[in-house]
């Protein structure tokens, strides 16, 4: 006879999956505020770090994409 004992109750794994999508969305509003502050404070201060932060931002795009392709194979 199968150990019931460690599946978890339907009616939680419902739940769980009703909440997932609401913390993703917190979760994002949070990052989106916080990329919107920066790149607005990041503006105020000049084109020349302007360009040094897109020039960062693209490596960092760049290197996660090598790391993506890297680990799937």
């Amino acid at each position: 006879m199968a150990d019931l004992s460690r599946r978890p109750a339907l009616a939680e794994e419902a739940l769980l999956s009703l909440l997932l999508p609401f913390w993703q969305l917190v979760i994002g509003a949070f990052v989106l505020a916080v990329l919107l502050l920066s790149v607005r404070r990041l503006a105020r201060r000049g084109p020349s770090r302007m360009t040094t932060a897109l020039l960062i931002t693209a490596a960092a795009i760049a290197g996660f994409a090598v790391v993506g392709l890297l680990l799937e194979a």
